[in-house]
């Protein structure tokens, strides 16, 4: 029973088991391998795939990253593969219905298993096209900046707006730290944030167990509060590219992952910081502009979520309230790895967060401290008190 929390993330995939919680955990991941050097893996990893076709897509930044490396093993071990490039000049690849068809047009009957070479949008993509063709994928990560890669979540742009679509996860997942460590620092920093991010999410899951009587997982409470620890407290180091530290980000959004795989939801990972972040994404998207990396936004809602905890405190349970960290705490951790901390460093002008806090609880079913201080009439006074704070003081 909880047999997982002594395993390494290596020995996770195919784990089955009865937990504490009273639920039998699966996590149906048939392999991974994150370590430095890990892309030299993909040929083993993909062999049961060898007699059909493998259709491997990258970007034109991906593929210098770890898409050219990738071709070039499977080619070398006989590999029968068809390759597919968006290039995207120096724009960022949209994961809209254009994007997503030209995937679909690209793939060819007999097709045995994907390959995404990237991170978040290639990912969510190849995840999505899995899904539906009931094709196997593989993904080889490209970038420690998101927690998408164990996940079976697809955020998709569907008629101009952000829609997550249940998928699948995938058959195996490559993290060489060799690669990841080289990401730009931006990436880095956005995988930082996403992680700093449980910090509030685990609070938010106490705080609905204990008001509204939802199911909780101690073991996946458990799994994400070791890769947080870790993730902490190599802040500095990652700083510097560390490889240890790279290794720990991605282990973390990893297992972040791996806690969503093993009770089917995204409460280990996503509480009202990312109702923040998706609702200015939203309306970034609604206006056309490109929104900021996920990661950096989820960051940077962190500590404004860890401030209404404080606010609200005298009505927060004593589990929830242990668990949720110190605005300053937070702020500090972002400064260390010089990641933005205010709205106001990304374009979300004044009245887009103000709005933001009143409304964000509207994001998704999902109770969490924004709904608390509705409940309790306080919402609007904590909109201004913490608006006031970052746009009308010096």
């Amino acid at each position: 029973m909880n047999e997982i929390l002594n395993m390494t993330i290596n020995e996770m995939p195919q784990t089955e088991f009865d937990c504490s919680c009273g639920r039998h955990h699966n996590f149906s991941v048939h392999d991974m391998s994150i370590r430095q050097g890990a892309i030299e893996d993909l040929p083993k990893m993909a062999e049961p795939f060898k007699d059909g076709k493998i259709l491997v897509v990258y970007d034109n930044h991906t593929y210098e990253v770890a898409g050219r490396k990738a071709v070039q093993l499977l080619k070398d071990n006989g590999f029968n593969i068809k390759e597919l490039m968006f290039d995207t000049g120096d724009d960022i690849l949209i994961p809209d219905e254009q994007a997503v068809g030209t995937m679909f047009l690209n793939l060819e009957p007999e097709t045995d298993v994907l390959i995404a070479a990237g991170s978040g949008t290639l990912n969510d993509m190849v995840k999505y096209m899995s899904a539906r063709t009931k094709i196997p994928y593989i993904v080889v990560c490209t970038a420690p900046s998101m927690d998408g890669y164990a996940s079976d979540g697809a955020p998709l742009i569907l008629g101009g707006k952000k829609i997550s679509f249940i998928a699948t996860l995938p058959y195996g997942i490559l993290g060489d730290t060799d690669i990841m460590k080289q990401a730009p620092m931006h990436m880095i920093r956005a995988g930082f944030g996403d992680v700093i991010g449980k910090l509030t999410a685990l609070a938010d899951w106490y705080l609905s167990r204990e008001m509204t009587g939802e199911y909780c997982c101690e073991t996946c409470v458990t799994l994400v509060q070791k890769a947080l620890d870790k993730v902490t407290g190599s802040a500095e180091a990652l700083a510097d590219r560390d490889e240890e530290a790279v290794l720990y980000l991605i282990e973390a959004l990893t297992l972040t992952g791996v806690a969503m795989g093993l009770i089917g939801v995204s409460r280990p990972a996503s509480g009202a910081e990312h109702m923040l972040s998706h609702y200015w994404e939203m309306e970034f998207i609604a206006r056309k502009k490109y929104p900021e990396l996920h990661g950096i936004k989820v960051g940077i809602a962190t500590p404004i979520i860890a401030e209404i905890f404080e606010i609200m405190g005298d009505e927060i349970p004593d589990a929830a309230k242990k668990l949720a960290p110190s605005r300053g705490y937070v702020e500090g951790l972002l400064k260390t790895v010089g990641a933005p901390v205010s709205p106001k460093e990304i374009g979300i002008d004044r009245d887009l967060f103000y709005q933001s806090l009143l409304d964000g609880y509207k994001v998704r079913d999902r109770y969490s401290v924004l709904d608390l201080a509705v409940e309790q009439g306080k919402m609007q006074e904590i909109a201004e008190k913490i608006t006031h704070r970052f746009y009308d003081e010096d």
